[in-house]
């Protein structure tokens, strides 16, 4: 018993000199300095786990980008094989039904080979004829007649007749971005050929032109206020190309189930067409700068077109929202 006692006092004594201690750092308040040791080893510890968190992070990243890469190689190969066509899963394209006539209009030479070939060749295999009006021959770098006959070039490789070609030359309609095209100059050219020609598709540009050139988003306007006037036949659908962000512009095929999800009217090519689309845009020779190869290679407009329909509500809506 003496000897349990005593060890009672012997822990007694220890806590309050511990808790003698403990009052003595709280009364020293912010005078308190931790020493030099202690705080590099607490900058060791944060800094040894955020490394962990790091590269877990980049773990799961990386394993996401692998697993959606194989996800859209699966997809594309399912868009061509007879297999996934007999199962319905997908589509290569989805655009309007009984077209055979439709009018596509660009601002320069190349337009039609650099951002609307997928559509160009799925229209062509449906037996539709296109015809294409390009408001400026291209002449900011004073390279109009070489141009010229660039796009009658391209356009033959895909399948567009020269007869069908028609390149205006005006002076209110020049290649150059600080250069202002009015609506309604557009607008009288693209309304003349559509009663002309009696087309019941027309294809060009939306608000933003891809690229966001001045000259690619006139066209949209003065296609909208066609559409907005009520000026568009009835029995002609209008579609608009869609921009996207650098992101998926630069992602090639991996850009594939975005389009199925979010798309409503879409145009894919199979890699050997895709060929044939990055050849007609290499006829346009005088363009080929570095960023154009690149371009070529990489870009989704090879591949893919996702087009949005418009039509006089949809005109009004964008502008009470904007």
């Amino acid at each position: 018993m003496n000897d349990i006692s005593s060890t009672l006092g012997e822990s007694d004594s220890q806590s309050s000199e511990v808790l003698g201690e403990v009052i003595d750092l709280t009364q020293v308040g912010p005078e308190l300095v931790i020493p030099e040791g202690i705080k590099d080893t607490y900058i060791q510890i944060i800094y040894n786990q955020a490394l962990v968190y790091i590269r877990e992070t980049l773990d799961h990243i990386v394993l996401l980008i692998l697993v959606y890469t194989l996800l859209c190689l699966v997809l594309y190969k399912l868009l061509f094989h007879p297999f996934g066509r007999w199962l319905k899963v997908v589509r290569k394209s989805r655009l309007p039904a009984n077209c055979n006539r439709a009018l596509l209009v660009t601002a320069h030479p190349d337009d039609e080979s650099m951002f609307f070939a997928p559509t160009i060749l799925e229209l062509r295999r449906r037996n539709c004829r296109v015809f294409l009006i390009c408001l400026s021959e291209g002449n900011f770098n004073h390279q109009g007649s070489v141009r010229r006959q660039e796009l009658w070039d391209a356009c033959e490789s895909l399948g567009i007749r020269p007869e069908d070609i028609t390149l205006l030359n005006s002076t209110h309609l020049q290649d150059d971005p600080a250069l202002e095209w009015k609506t309604v100059t557009i607008a009288n050219q693209i309304l003349k050929h559509l009663e002309a020609l009696d087309a019941n598709l027309l294809i060009t540009f939306d608000k933003v032109g891809v690229s966001g050139h001045p000259n690619h988003c006139a066209i949209y306007h003065a296609t909208a206020s066609l559409c907005l006037a009520g000026l568009i036949p009835n029995k002609c659908k209008v579609l608009t190309l869609e921009s996207v962000n650098l992101c998926r512009k630069y992602i090639s095929i991996l850009d594939l189930p975005i389009t199925l999800l979010l798309s409503t009217n879409w145009a894919v090519l199979s890699w050997q067409s895709r060929l044939a689309v990055q050849n007609a845009m290499r006829l346009h020779r005088s363009q080929m700068v570095w960023f154009r190869k690149l371009y070529i290679r990489f870009s989704r407009y090879m591949v893919i077109n996702s087009l949005r329909e418009i039509n006089q509500s949809d005109v009004e809506f964008e502008i009470l929202d904007s």
